[in-house]
């Protein structure tokens, strides 16, 4: 059980990671956080990795007074992800031509939708923007939707200021990414161990538990 959890966090993390990559190369648009990670790497002489890597770790250091608990996907997260995208990026040429390009970018997402059902599912731990969010709604009792978009709107307004992509990719991102979550976590719930649902009061799936269907649904980005 253990040994599957773990190929699919880590095959689910690098499956994220070169999703980011080929958003980027289709270049119309990019998900809120990655446009954020975008416009600070155009400033900054760090690869889109590194610049991921290390808004990672800040976001870590956020948790701190949050009193949240990082588990081995959360660590992973930001290791694993920011590798895949920089080889991705290295690896990927440049899309050409507006049907391919949008095709491209279709295709990033439902990978993306496909790697965030893996990596969630494996249940090892959230991302840090995602305990991020989870620790403010606990420590504030806002409700989710209310902290999640006042984060994503901050850094897509930060991000676009600094020169990040914005574009139909984005919204494509944020209106497809959950209703395709949801439709996959059918096609891995109870079909490997580690994934079977399970009713996870507190949202947190670093807390030796695995998250519920719907809890996948609502951590749909890193």
């Amino acid at each position: 059980m253990l040994t599957r959890r773990l190929v699919a966090l880590y095959v689910g993390l690098w499956l994220y990671g070169t999703s980011m990559a080929v958003m980027i190369r289709a270049g119309l648009g990019l998900d809120p956080w990655d446009v954020f990670h975008q416009g600070v790497a155009a400033h900054v002489p760090l690869s889109f990795g590194v610049v991921t890597a290390l808004t990672g770790i800040a976001v870590l250091l956020a948790w701190i007074p949050l009193r949240q608990r990082p588990g081995l996907g959360t660590i992973s997260n930001v290791v694993v992800i920011a590798i895949a995208v920089d080889v991705g990026l290295w690896l990927i040429p440049a899309v050409d031509g507006l049907w391919l390009r949008v095709l491209a970018m279709g295709g990033a997402v439902v990978v993306n939708a496909a790697a965030t059902v893996l990596y969630i599912g494996a249940g090892m731990g959230p991302g840090p923007r995602d305990g991020l969010m989870t620790g403010l709604v606990a420590r504030t009792g806002w409700p989710i939707w209310s902290v999640r978009t006042g984060i994503e709107v901050t850094v897509l307004a930060t991000g676009w200021f600094l020169g990040g992509s914005v574009g139909v990719g984005t919204l494509v991102y944020a209106f497809g990414i959950g209703p395709l979550v949801q439709l996959m976590i059918p096609l891995v719930d109870g079909k490997l161990p580690g994934f079977t649902p399970l009713h996870v009061g507190s949202g947190q799936p670093d807390v030796d538990t695995r998250p519920t269907s719907g809890e996948i649904t609502q951590t749909a980005q890193k």
